[in-house]
């Protein structure tokens, strides 16, 4: 009997797939926290940053952009008409991106700094 074939990536690839379309656009102090058993809203979390408005539009475009490419569907953004904080819920993960200001004055890191947030190192 044949095996199940299933088009939508895992957690880890579907993070993987977003922090390269990050690291692509040139997102700034990228940030993930592990989720993993912690809480029921995603195995992980990313924060990160543009440097304008249309910055932080053009990483979420990107990033919504690739994981579609990536056969995910039902993926859902809110923010990108103002553009200071954009969020994306790609079921396992989460992802804010906001403009520096917004993303200082929210702090979402020191929330969940007990979590185990870790910063990325560029590539």
């Amino acid at each position: 009997m044949p095996q199940a074939v299933s088009t939508r990536p895992d957690a880890k690839e579907t993070l993987r797939l977003i922090l390269a379309s990050l690291d692509d656009m040139k997102a700034e102090n990228t940030v993930t926290i592990d989720l993993t058993g912690k809480t029921s809203i995603a195995d992980a979390m990313v924060v990160t940053s543009g440097r304008s408005n249309r910055h932080v539009t053009s990483i979420a475009e990107s990033a919504v952009d690739g994981l579609n490419k990536a056969g995910m569907k039902g993926i859902r953004v809110e923010g990108k008409k103002n553009g200071d904080w954009v969020l994306i819920d790609a079921g396992d993960v989460i992802v804010h991106v906001f403009r520096p200001e917004v993303r200082a004055f929210y702090d979402l890191e020191k929330m969940w700094a007990g979590v185990g947030a870790r910063r990325q190192k560029p590539a």
